[in-house]
């Protein structure tokens, strides 16, 4: 009950895991340098000759240089205002790509 980890209206209340609403400048810039190490890994791959379907794929995806910041930082989300949400706030978004956007919009 007493001691260093009694329970207290701070650590009681709101969600463990807090997500900020904005990514910061520094979390854009580490957006940017993944993508960019992204598109060198699929360069590399593609220059030495290997041929298959996931490359083909992601061939197909637009590099960091030629996507829209409006693109780099938010995914398409249909319940949200706007249509758009935070990249941040979705699961696995480091692991997973959302360089594309569904057809129509």
């Amino acid at each position: 009950m007493f001691g260093a980890f009694r329970p207290t209206a701070a650590v009681s209340g709101g969600l463990l895991w807090k997500v900020p609403w904005r990514l910061s400048a520094t979390r854009k810039a580490n957006v940017r340098d993944r993508l960019k190490r992204v598109d060198a890994v699929i360069d590399a791959v593609r220059t030495s000759g290997v041929q298959c379907a996931a490359l083909t794929n992601a061939l197909a995806l637009p590099k960091e240089h030629e996507m829209d910041p409006k693109d780099k930082y938010t995914v398409f989300s249909p319940h949200h205002k706007g249509y758009r949400k935070g990249i941040h706030k979705i699961p696995k978004w480091t692991r997973i790509t959302q360089r594309t956007n569904p057809k129509g919009f």
